[in-house]
């Protein structure tokens, strides 16, 4: 646990933080955002309850001093008015205020059925904010393939870079799981990496990963002075594991020279970009997707599943009726028409 927060909290919410990195599993940057997201909670608890002096500017309250007694002092009702000033005040959107609200849901579940420090829990039945689900933006496969046609050849690192776009392109993962893959993580037309929460999962590569493997293993090391990562897939310029920034700034170079920037896209969308290529043009079942991307909950994976405008379209056009034409409607004459050849008009008076 990083030291910057391991002695900014006191033992209690050390111990939460503690278990749920080691006991678990979460990642590092997880446990990092439970600990900012409970010392603003406690912030606002302490400064509600009148626990810290009235002039105190509320980044400066300190929580080392939060111990059980305030904390099962928390009332639903307190949470509320949390809930009040984190979207008042901070202007929290709803994904950040739902995320608050699960990690606060976490921490008391902790204390009272895994570490049995308290006996009620006041956030049992707090609902989670909803989240309007839009929909994710990706590229389509014309502007997929352009993406690959315009990594820079030459770039000293063009196969590098190149695969890494590749598998971002064809397998759908994460910029942590694709950093982290190791030498030994690669088996034959497989790779092992590792996802959210530490849990490993396997993924096939397809002929065009492979390929890109395959052209890159070689170069790999060339022109290195040496190697410091030796396990490491991809290295940076100085031997090292390459970074994350790293990754996403080949992206952003790789999209700007297939005429792409500025559009919003980055690494995850890649990651959007494979997973709506698979269901849209490959017809994956949403199951297997969801195991792809390495998703806890098939209902994550239905954000992907949007259905696009051509597909709507060609839809429309397969309808049985769509060949169906209006029908010429037969004209009735009225008493204006004028008599024509076929129409001799009235018989003439006798």
């Amino acid at each position: 646990m990083a030291t910057d927060y391991a002695v900014s909290c006191p033992p209690v919410i050390k111990d939460f933080l503690f278990y749920m990195q080691t006991i678990k599993g979460r990642s590092v940057r997880t446990v990092e955002s439970y600990f900012i997201d409970l010392r603003t909670f406690f912030r606002f608890i302490k400064q509600y309850k009148g626990l810290c002096s009235k002039d105190m500017q509320f980044e400066d309250i300190d929580i080392l001093d939060v111990d059980l007694d305030v904390i099962s002092s928390v009332t639903l009702s307190d949470v509320y008015e949390y809930m009040y000033f984190i979207t008042r005040q901070r202007q929290n959107s709803a994904a950040t205020r739902a995320r608050k609200v699960s990690c606060l849901k976490s921490f008391y579940k902790y204390l009272t059925v895994n570490a049995k420090l308290l006996e009620s829990n006041p956030v049992k039945d707090l609902e989670i904010p909803a989240i309007k689900k839009s929909m994710p933006k990706y590229l389509t496969l014309e502007q997929s393939l352009e993406l690959l046609v315009h990594v820079p050849e030459d770039n000293p690192h063009y196969q590098r870079d190149f695969c890494i776009l590749t598998l971002f392109l064809n397998c759908g993962m994460r910029l942590s799981e694709l950093v982290g893959i190791d030498m030994t993580d690669i088996s034959e037309n497989t790779a092992r990496i590792t996802g959210k929460g530490n849990k490993e999962r396997i993924i096939y590569l397809n002929d065009a990963c492979l390929a890109a493997v395959e052209a890159y293993l070689p170069v790999r090391a060339k022109g290195l002075a040496s190697v410091k990562d030796k396990n490491a897939l991809f290295l940076s310029s100085r031997g090292t594991r390459i970074s994350k920034r790293r990754v996403q700034q080949i992206v952003e170079h790789a999209l700007q020279a297939a005429g792409l920037s500025g559009q919003g896209l980055s690494t995850h969308k890649l990651r959007h970009t494979a997973a709506t290529l698979m269901y849209q043009h490959g017809g994956v079942d949403i199951r297997v997707l969801s195991e792809i991307l390495g998703h806890e909950h098939v209902s994550t994976t239905e954000i992907y599943t949007h259905v696009s405008n051509r597909q709507m379209q060609e839809a429309s056009k397969r309808s049985p009726l769509a060949g169906v034409k209006v029908p010429k409607k037969k004209r009735v004459p009225n008493a204006t028409d004028a008599p024509t050849d076929d129409d001799p008009g009235d018989p003439p008076k006798r």
